[in-house]
């Protein structure tokens, strides 16, 4: 983006660039969480859903990324961000990297995590960043369409059969503690807020929860009440065993063949 630097401070770069990189990680990992479906959906019609929902991911963590590297000055590209960093260097939340489970509870982490992304990037397009405003009105555009497939999906498998109702619960009770780190503020966050470049994450935990609620209620499904949550592990490349598996799933071509193209 030619506009990545602005008229940013050089600590205000540093920090958009962190923040760009916490934003594609999310959309990286839960693309690639989405895409070990392809082969094993319920029924074909969803698998194309759900690579779909994946595609878009990646496309928002390809942008991001590449926002990234361009605001660290590093000559790191998309590529190299994705391919090239170990476990410790990702920042996606860890609500995200949760393996997929059951079908019911891929869908209770889609919604639980979009319902607040969506949130985010709706205030993240008064950044004055105007290229991260941009990237924020175009996905959320897409994570509006995905939020409406796996709500949809709520209200089938909530209201459904005895066993999916009780696997939605189960999916909900397991998946809840990570929600926590996605509405965590800190020193980070809070400057990028203070310079009008970011939105305040915990000021929309409410609306979420709201939302939410509404959902459940349609699905007959009770939200937790538990307060034990993480609470920004992830941010700081703390994550848990599964992370680095997907990553060596994820990675192996591009670091078994460096520098090669197609």
């Amino acid at each position: 983006m030619s506009d990545a630097g602005q008229d940013l401070s050089r600590e205000e770069r540093a920090a958009l660039a962190e923040l760009a990189l916490r934003l594609g990680d999310d959309r990286l990992i839960l693309g690639h969480r989405l895409s070990e479906w392809c082969g094993h959906a319920p029924v074909l019609e969803e698998e194309l859903a759900l690579a779909n929902v994946a595609l878009d991911c990646l496309g928002h963590a390809s942008t991001l990324l590449a926002l990234a590297g361009e605001l660290e000055g590093r000559s790191r590209s998309a590529d190299a961000l994705a391919f090239l960093r170990d476990a410790r260097e990702f920042r996606n939340c860890l609500l995200v990297e949760q393996p997929n489970g059951d079908f019911a509870a891929t869908m209770v982490r889609q919604l639980l995590f979009d319902q607040a992304d969506l949130l985010y990037y709706e205030g993240l397009q008064a950044s004055r960043h105007a290229g991260l405003a941009a990237v924020a009105a175009k996905a959320a555009q897409e994570i509006r369409y995905h939020l409406r497939h796996a709500r949809a999906w709520w209200l089938r498998l909530g209201d459904g059969t005895e066993e999916s109702h009780h696997r939605m619960e189960a999916a909900l009770e397991e998946l809840w503690r990570f929600t926590g780190e996605l509405f965590a503020m800190d020193e980070l966050e809070r400057r990028l807020l203070a310079a009008g470049l970011a939105p305040d994450r915990a000021a929309l935990e409410p609306g979420w929860r709201e939302e939410l609620r509404a959902v459940a209620v349609q699905a007959g499904l009770h939200l937790p009440e538990s307060a034990n949550m993480h609470a920004g592990g992830g941010r700081r490349g703390i994550h848990g065993e599964s992370l680095g598996h997907l990553l060596a799933e994820m990675q192996v071509l591009a670091r078994t063949h460096p520098g090669a193209s197609w």
